[in-house]
């Protein structure tokens, strides 16, 4: 007994199945985890070491080159890219695409141990490189905490209170405060009065670095006990502590550090990182999610347990969202799952009105059936509801009932033509059901492409192989078993008259086809030309087609880069934002503006890249009420910032829903100096000036700046008893102080930092009245003692490198409105004719190489996605002329996207590029089902070929077309989204086309492949 007469015969089981698929579809559904987008390894790790008192030179010579070569001994890595400035350098190492979040673990074990083992390399006063592997974690939930009238310090105790409660809400992963300062101890010493007091820096140094040590003072036994011994001091009350150490005595008079220094607690100067909140200073909850929890639940219980501490927060406080992931995933799942919702509405409407009431209902059942078994299997296979996935299943709508569509329309002819209900479903079945899974096997090979690619674009969009296979082979399962038990049930026997002749295709659309079909069988030549010359004016159209990679996000907020000259304090740049961000606040459609200064802000989505550490720089991310009220938002600011700002460079961004580039324009010079390196640069950035569809123009290596080269005597050092060492830590001292020891708060090791009092120490002038202590003299002397004179230079801050090279970017983006890829096509031929010296290399990087990549990592399953398909199609026919009809028509398909690109002004994207490699398959599996059906009246009932070939594309006429009207129709809902637009419109038109070519050119093609004579 077969599957099919098993389930029509035992009714109980296949009610039981159908109870179980419902049931289990529904709590699967609620069951399934909630993204906003795919889960996505971003497979960086930023590593930080500082170099203090080295130039930008000498950090990258004798720090980052050792630490590179480090790395680069690593199978996995991809590439290096590397900033050394002045004291400090930041290295970005990027793991190959190939590897998940699994393998990263371990790989950056490997990696920590590799730097460590080179450490006892480094030279003298390196300190100890900070690894930070999380680099890629995302925080979706990010929050602001501001408190007009609050000090900082309370204001980081309450922030510090909540990230203790809500990193035990279950499912979250972890929790970290933004904006922190580094809390120090400041021991201001008068010079003054250290120089009538006779005690030099060196003897405060001494006696601080001593304070606050632990020491074991050891054990004594009493009886059968061991008490520890800890000595404690009498006054040791806060800074007390350090006020009353002893320096010495002075001709019988004591002198505590109090007489010659003022001791103040507060935080470092100048901050490293900043945060800002509606123009109000602000510290940031960043909370990361769990691995394969809902969001949303999370995000709810996040709120639960904010509200719950709601009376621990101090009146005036605030905590404000500055992205809520858990409410944006909620949208977006809940906008899909309407879309979803309206696409399956708009398949069981034409299904019910082309195929009738009961067709209809049943396919409709099937479908659903179909979707809930998805549901299903996705919980099974940890396949969340996102974007994507959500996205897949709209896609797969219509080709879910193709299968059933065959199978019921098979069930009713041959019902017409008399057969009983239990002979039409099984004969339909045992005709159709091998050419049907080898359809379907061929349909998903078409988007084994996209789940079989490594590349981060893989990993993104995989979910939508997987959803597809899982859909599509259940919907031909449920065809060989649930469809025929529905027509069974529903469909009622047919008694025919005798002598009764049966014409199931009498209709005026069956007509109207034959009629054409006839036609264009009689002028078979003329056919294929007209096809044959529509091709080439598709393939000549699409070169007018734009081209782009992923597009901006419908999210009703956007970026803005502002960078002071090369140079500039972070206070400065505080100062400047200060004043930007109330102008930006009387903006109409602003309802909040978040601003990190020093470095760019915690990853709080999958696509924001966060820019590395630079005083000179902020971002200000605007939010506003709609996403249609971004443009003029952003006009407004650019002016502003044009008219009052204009000492800034500023870039405006909107934020991505696919992997995203530095510039959209990326012109990479790559050369060993760093002089010839600028002048190439300029050379380049003055031709992307010259373009005006050009904007944001710059390079990476950004403006030389000055430094100040005392030069010292070396001779008068040496009788004076003062090395260049002492010369530095003097001027160290004097202009920034040095942290000389460690002072306990509680928890707390706070830095002791020793300097001068502000006024000794906050201008240039003032560096000719420093005092260098000299020990030959044993007492202090001015500095213009042991240096000759002070130059001022110019020097290069930032040395950027790429793979152990060094190597200088030029950027740029398109205006708006313009494509990546025009924008990049019109500057490339420019650029690459600047001649280059020996040794000097040009590179394109930017959305132009991201895209490279990823058709690349594409592609590189194309030719197995299309084996197995070829494979599959011959196994099916068992011919190659057979196999040949259907494969030529493959690329007349462009012939339809061409069309669809351009009369609705789409990019052919990422996503429309795998809309291509999906047609294939749906282009196909239309083409097995013609044939296969055109072999079955020619050997099982003797027809003649012409006869075969008209009667077979006949009755697949409603088939065909049902399926594909169903799935064009379905994706009626993607159009109104920004990421699925390019490919429901490629999809739609080219499967509009694809279908004419099935009904049409593979008869046709037939026929001359066959040498059918006739017509």
């Amino acid at each position: 007994m077969g599957i099919t007469a098993y389930t029509i015969q035992n009714k109980t089981v296949s009610w039981m199945v159908i109870l179980l698929l419902i049931g289990g579809g529904i709590i699967s559904f609620n069951g399934l985890g909630r993204l906003e987008d795919p889960a996505f390894t971003i497979k960086q790790a930023l590593i930080f070491i500082d170099y203090p008192g080295a130039s930008a030179q000498e950090v990258e010579e004798e720090v980052t080159l050792p630490i590179e070569n480090a790395i680069q001994q690593l199978a996995y890595l991809d590439h290096i890219t590397s900033t050394s400035s002045d004291g400090s350098s930041q290295i970005m190492v990027e793991m190959k695409s190939t590897y998940r979040k699994d393998d990263l673990a371990q790989i950056w074990d490997e990696m920590r141990r590799k730097i460590n083992d080179m450490q006892s390399q480094l030279p003298p006063g390196v300190q100890t490189p900070r690894i930070i592997d999380d680099f890629g974690d995302v925080f979706g939930a990010f929050m602001a905490i501001t408190g007009e009238g609050y000090s900082y310090e309370t204001l980081a105790e309450y922030t510090d209170y909540l990230r203790r409660e809500l990193v035990l809400v279950p499912g979250v992963g972890k929790v970290n405060v933004g904006g922190r300062l580094t809390e120090q101890v400041f021991i201001e010493v008068d010079r003054s009065k250290v120089s009538a007091s006779g005690f030099s820096m060196s003897d405060i140094q001494n006696l601080l670095s001593a304070h606050n040590l632990v020491v074991d003072a050891g054990s004594v036994r009493v009886g059968s006990e061991s008490i520890r011994i800890s000595p404690r001091s009498s006054n040791e009350v806060g800074l007390s502590s350090l006020e009353n150490l002893l320096l010495g005595n002075v001709g019988g008079q004591l002198v505590y550090l109090k007489d010659v220094a003022q001791i103040t607690q507060g935080y470092a100067d100048p901050p490293q990182h900043l945060y800002r909140f509606n123009g109000k200073p602000a510290l940031t909850l960043a909370v990361s999610f769990s691995t394969g929890v809902n969001v949303v639940q999370v995000g709810q219980a996040i709120d639960a347990r904010l509200r719950a501490l709601d009376d621990q927060r101090p009146v005036g406080m605030e905590i404000s969202r500055i992205y809520d992931q858990p409410g944006q995933v909620e949208a977006s799942v809940n906008a899909f799952l309407v879309g979803l919702g309206q696409a399956v509405v708009i398949v069981v409407l034409v299904l019910l009105f082309t195929m009738g009431l009961r067709p209809g209902v049943l396919m409709s059942g099937v479908l659903l059936l179909t979707i809930l078994g998805t549901f299903i299997l996705m919980l099974i296979f940890d396949i969340e509801l996102h974007r994507i996935s959500l996205g897949a299943l709209i896609i797969a709508l219509g080709m879910l009932v193709d299968n059933a569509i065959v199978i019921t329309e098979g069930i009713m002819i041959s019902l017409k033509r008399g057969m009983t209900r239990m002979q039409a479903a099984l004969t339909i079945v045992n005709h159709t059901r091998w050419p049907l899974l080898g359809a379907t096997v061929i349909a998903i090979a078409a988007f084994a492409p996209i789940g079989l690619s490594p590349d981060a674009s893989g990993e993104f969009t995989g979910s939508l192989f997987w959803v597809l296979l899982i859909s599509l082979f259940l919907s031909w399962v449920f065809a060989v078993t649930l469809t025929p038990f529905f027509c069974y049930l529903m469909f009622k026997e047919v008694e025919l008259e005798a002598e009764h002749d049966v014409q199931p295709y009498k209709g005026i659309a069956y007509q109207t086809y034959r009629s054409i079909l006839h036609l264009s069988l009689h002028y078979r030549w003329s056919t294929i030309a007209l096809m044959s010359a529509a091709l080439i004016a598709a393939v000549i159209g699409f070169g007018q087609v734009k081209q782009a990679f992923f597009p901006a996000s419908s999210l009703p907020m956007f970026m803005v880069e502002y960078w002071l000259p090369e140079g500039s304090d972070i206070r400065a740049v505080n100062q400047d934002l200060s004043a930007l961000e109330q102008q930006i606040m009387e903006i109409p459609e602003v309802t909040q503006v978040t601003t990190t200064l020093g470095r760019g802000a915690e990853r709080f989505m999958l696509t924001y890249a966060p820019e590395l550490s630079y005083p000179s720089y902020a971002q200000v991310i605007v939010e506003v009420r709609a996403f249609d009220q971004i443009a003029p938002a952003m006009a407004q600011l650019k002016g502003i910032l044009t008219d009052q700002f204009p000492q800034a460079f500023s870039k405006f961004q909107r934020f991505e829903l696919g992997p995203g580039t530095k510039a959209k324009v990326e012109a990479r010079l790559i050369g060993p100096d760093p002089v010839v390196l600028r002048q190439l640069g300029s050379q380049v950035k003055a031709l992307f000036d010259a373009e005006p569809d050009a904007i944001n123009v710059r390079q990476d290596w950004r403006q030389r700046t000055k430094v100040l080269r005392p030069l010292f005597d070396e001779a008068e050092g040496r009788r004076l008893g003062i090395s260049k060492r002492d010369l530095e830590q003097a001027l160290a001292m004097n202009v920034q102080g040095q942290t000389v020891g460690l002072y306990r708060q509680g928890s707390k090791l706070l830095p002791i930092v020793v300097r001068p009092p502000e006024a000794e120490r906050n201008t240039v002038t003032q560096l000719q009245d420093i005092q260098v202590y000299s020990p030959a003299r044993q007492a202090y002397v001015n500095i213009g003692q042991v240096v000759k004179q002070i130059d001022l230079e110019w020097t290069d801050p930032l040395i950027k490198r790429r793979d152990r090279k060094r190597t200088l970017a030029v950027l740029a983006d398109p205006v708006d409105g313009m494509m990546p890829a025009a924008l990049h096509a019109k500057l490339r031929s420019q650029v690459e004719a600047i001649p280059l010296p020996a040794e000097y290399s040009l590179m394109w990087g930017g959305e132009y190489e991201a895209q490279q990549k990823a058709n690349v990592a594409v592609f590189a399953f194309v030719p197995l996605g299309l084996l197995v398909m070829v494979v599959m199609t011959v196994i099916l026919f068992k011919s190659a002329r057979q196999t040949l009809v259907v494969w030529i028509t493959v690329p007349l398909s462009i012939i339809g996207v061409t069309l669809g690109l351009l009369s609705t002004d789409s990019p052919f994207s990422f996503m429309a590029l795998l809309a291509v490699l999906s047609l294939i398959g749906m282009q196909l599996k239309n083409g097995i089902v013609l044939i296969e059906e055109i072999k079955r009246l020619q050997e099982e009932l003797k027809q003649p070929w012409l006869q075969a070939i008209t009667d077979a594309a006949i009755s697949r006429l409603r088939p065909v077309s049902m399926a594909a009207l169903t799935t064009i129709l379905g994706m009626v809902p993607l159009l109104g989204d920004v990421f699925f637009q390019p490919m429901a419109v490629t999809i739609m038109f080219g499967l509009g086309f694809a279908t004419l070519l099935t009904l049409i050119v593979i008869p046709v093609l037939f026929a001359l492949f066959y040498r059918v004579k006739g017509y």
